[in-house]
């Protein structure tokens, strides 16, 4: 597979240290390129690398603009060489493990202007601005704990596309144990969302429905073994299960739509789909050992009636 080839590259060169709770790296790989790295270590949790490429290839998946990424190498002897890469825990300096990393191509090369933070006078010149509904549409059903997190590239006549960043609370968060409001996942400034019409509400269905499912599945089965932990993998299929109900999905647009209404006035409404619309996944998404959520057990993270968002 292109994104999980077997011929890995690996870590040559540590740039220097990025923010963030898990501890990211900007460092260059032996096929020189730059990427921010995150280790097998991390201080968030053991799903987090998991979280990070499900989330990157569900995105994708669904026609949604993420950087490119793959597992990289880190060996002992980058280790070495580089300690300031090592992480600050509460005791003191730890160690990145070696092994697989994930790695995601650093967006800010040969001169493109990156934005990670845009005034709400800028959220017009956003080209692929709707796809943040899409994108809350599918964090809701993935269990996102996080706000959402975007960065802006400037093209060259001066509009900007979003691209979609660190998934690794996705699924119940690095640890799997975390359960939260589905504003949560919204993205921090609601006014980023703009008014739209029922028929992008419904292109947004059918584009989820239009997944195949399966092939999401066999994707993260070529993780790197170290990644593909138990929990990780049923809050996955869980995800799966979600995104295969159309009822599920029109409940979770409807509720999405009416928390931003305040800022948009009367919030536009979709006809629920056909009740034997419904697909079922197919027989190879549910594998042995993996609890796959019933429809009414997927309910949990949001309902009909929610209040609106603080």
């Amino acid at each position: 597979m292109s994104a999980l080839g077997k011929d890995h590259a690996f870590l040559t060169e540590h740039i220097r240290n990025l923010r963030g709770g898990s501890q990211p790296i900007l460092a260059q790989a032996s096929d020189g390129l730059l990427y921010v790295v995150k280790f097998i270590n991390n201080l968030q949790g053991p799903n987090l690398l998991f979280n990070e490429g499900a989330g990157a290839e569900l995105y994708r998946a669904c026609g949604l603009a993420v950087p490119k990424w793959k597992p990289l190498l880190v060996t002992d002897s980058f280790l070495d060489r580089n300690p300031d890469c090592w992480m600050q825990a509460p005791e003191g300096r730890l160690r990145p493990l070696p092994g697989m990393c994930f790695a995601s191509s650093y967006l800010g090369t040969d001169g493109v202007r990156l934005q990670e933070f845009l005034p709400a006078t800028s959220f017009h010149l956003i080209s692929n601005r709707n796809s943040f509904w899409l994108a809350w549409l599918l964090d809701v059903c993935a269990e996102h704990v996080d706000n959402r997190q975007a960065v802006f590239v400037e093209r060259a006549d001066a509009r900007l596309d979003a691209f979609y960043i660190d998934h690794g609370h996705l699924f119940g968060g690095p640890n799997a144990a975390l359960r939260k409001h589905f504003c949560a996942s919204r993205y921090l400034d609601p006014r980023i969302y703009p008014d739209i019409s029922s028929k992008n509400l419904l292109e947004f269905q059918r584009v989820v429905q239009a997944l195949n499912v399966d092939r999401l599945w066999e994707r993260v089965q070529d993780f790197p073994t170290d990644w593909k932990q138990g929990s990780a993998l049923e809050l996955f299929a869980r995800c799966l299960q979600r995104l295969s109900k159309p009822l599920l999905l029109h409940n979770v647009l409807d509720t999405v739509f009416e928390s931003i209404r305040e800022i948009h006035g009367e919030a536009p409404t979709i006809r629920p789909p056909d009740p034997g619309s419904e697909r079922k996944l197919p027989v190879s998404v549910l594998r042995p050992g993996l609890q796959c959520a019933t429809q009414e057990s997927c309910r949990g993270p949001f309902r009909a009636h929610h209040p609106a968002c603080a």
